[in-house]
């Protein structure tokens, strides 16, 4: 990799910091209830938010835990809350950040909680009566919640001081991080044999018709020898078996933003797209196949809006009078915050929900199998 020479103080820090927090006897934290980790060794674009909902889904549908009490665990990026905080149906992105907001509003009946500290968020949603505590009583607006019995830990693989029961890595399939580099050459902010730590890896954002032998030449591409399709796992060039899976993207019809959105818009031939994603390259290939896109915004990711760009966005939509406006789940959840938006525009703008699916029936069980069987 050119970056170890190119960014030689920066992958060292990297590489000393894994060394301490691997050392034999080092001591962790854990949760008094199962905890499951969805990260990535990337600044995002791997699709964290969509695979910590389909985890849900899975244990929701569960036998054994259907009827538990299921919590998410974020750290609520770019939010203007502090410390500890129950997300809220009615709350907004700006408070709790995009992806909680998305989550909560998708599973109404999960706990969701923001905390930079991913240790004492455990322990508060696994105790919520500590919250009534003097200490608590301004700091977090909303403390009544039922006990946690299974935590997801939305990005919280380089958090090294909470140690997770078991922990998912995932990976792009159009970008895998042995042909990535570190930050700023590359999207790598962690060193990429950092993957072989991980329980599970999970390759997202594949070809719906990606077959057993490319499946198998990308496992290779990634350093892992053995792979058994049918146990989904190979062994890592540390010696460990670990199991592997493989995920693709699914839209849905596009649903209003606001209450008064105009369904005939969603049938226009054209769209104006705006996005503030990582990457939105599968979305435009998505659209491309219903709609003209006429224009389209693109916005650093989570990105807040301010006036000036929904100014933009409705004098393209004056411009463009029967086109849609289209954008992301999570641009969705920063644009309801924006105070003042004119009625024309709500009643144009549209969102794509997506759900990453397992690309086999067999996957999708033995994946279920792992998580739920803590």
């Amino acid at each position: 990799m050119i970056d170890k020479f190119l960014l030689f103080p920066y992958y060292w820090v990297l590489k000393a910091r894994n060394r301490r927090w691997n050392r034999p006897g080092r001591k962790f934290s854990y949760a008094e209830v199962p905890t499951l980790c969805i990260g990535n060794v990337t600044v995002g674009g791997t699709g964290k938010t969509p695979h910590v909902e389909m985890v849900l889904r899975l244990l929701q549908q569960h036998p054994d835990w259907c009827d538990k009490q299921l919590a998410v665990l974020s750290r609520g990026y770019k939010r203007d809350s502090q410390g500890f905080q129950q997300v809220t149906s009615e709350g907004s992105a700006v408070m709790y950040g995009d992806e909680p907001m998305q989550i909560k509003k998708k599973f109404p009946d999960v706990v969701v909680a923001v905390d930079k500290k991913r240790e004492q968020g455990c322990d508060l949603l696994v105790h919520p009566e500590k919250l009534k505590g003097r200490r608590w009583e301004k700091r977090c607006w909303n403390r009544e919640f039922k006990p946690a019995d299974y935590i997801v830990l939305d990005d919280a693989f380089q958090y090294r001081r909470l140690k997770t029961h078991k922990s998912v890595v995932l990976v792009d399939y159009n970008r895998p991080v042995q042909k990535d580099m570190l930050l700023p050459l590359g999207r790598l902010r962690d060193l990429p044999e950092r993957i072989y730590e991980a329980d599970a890896l999970i390759v997202t954002k594949c070809p719906a018709e990606l077959d057993a032998a490319e499946r198998a030449a990308f496992v290779r591409d990634l350093g892992f020898t053995d792979y058994l399709p049918s146990a989904c796992e190979a062994t890592n060039p540390k010696g460990r078996r670990q199991l592997i899976f493989f995920t693709t993207v699914q839209y849905a019809p596009a649903e209003g933003v606001f209450p008064t959105a105009e369904p005939r818009y969603a049938y226009s031939k054209s769209a104006i797209l705006v996005t503030g994603i990582a990457s939105d390259k599968a979305l435009r290939s998505y659209l491309s196949d219903s709609y003209r896109i006429c224009e389209h915004f693109r916005f650093p990711d989570h990105h807040r809006f301010a006036w000036k760009d929904i100014t933009r966005i409705q004098d393209a939509a004056n411009k463009q009078s029967t086109a849609a406006v289209i954008t992301t789940e999570k641009d969705a959840q920063r644009l309801l915050d924006c105070t003042g938006m004119p009625q024309a525009l709500m009643e144009r703008l549209f969102k794509i929900p997506i759900s990453a699916e397992f690309l086999t029936e067999e996957e999708r069980t033995m994946f279920t199998e792992f998580i739920t069987e803590v």
